[in-house]
């Protein structure tokens, strides 16, 4: 029987040996790599360097400056809440505080059932229904307390 590591690199290898040869192929690899686990394994990184022929420091930069990717599994819902200042200025704070309450998880945890990540995000380009909240790729405008509790409800299923 295979080992979860071999088998993720397995897997990588395919992935960085189908995009490498692009232009630019450092973000697309790590896109697909998030795309075929939910999130791009740490172990994956040095095989990126290795097959592109850059440093290793090179490809963390990378990975760690872009927040959508992600070192972690991630729940089986991500809710991610607008935290720009027009949200912030319609009630944003409080619904951020309620979020975190109802999950009783911070910024980038995960409930221990597995069914939610909760993710802050610098504007969702909904500042005319502020605040907003985006919800498995869905954008939610006007939100407000009682929709976040149904949508708490709705995710906890």
């Amino acid at each position: 029987m295979q080992s979860a590591s071999t088998d993720i690199a397995e897997r990588a290898i395919g992935i960085i040996d189908q995009l490498k040869g692009k232009e630019g192929p450092l973000l697309p690899i790590l896109h697909e790599l998030q795309a075929e686990f939910g999130y791009v394994p740490r172990e994956t990184l040095p095989i990126i360097a290795s097959a592109l022929n850059i440093s290793r420091a090179e490809v963390h930069g990378v990975f760690t400056f872009y927040h959508d990717y992600r070192d972690h599994p991630t729940g089986r819902h991500v809710l991610k809440l607008c935290r720009a200042e027009s949200c912030q200025s319609m009630g944003g704070d409080a619904l951020a505080d309620r979020a975190r309450e109802l999950l009783g998880i911070d910024w980038h945890g995960t409930t221990p059932d597995g069914a939610v990540t909760l993710e802050p995000v610098y504007c969702l380009g909904l500042c005319a229904c502020s605040p907003s909240a985006m919800l498995d790729g869905e954008v939610i405008g006007r939100l407000d307390a009682e929709r976040l509790e149904e949508i708490m409800t709705e995710v906890r299923l």
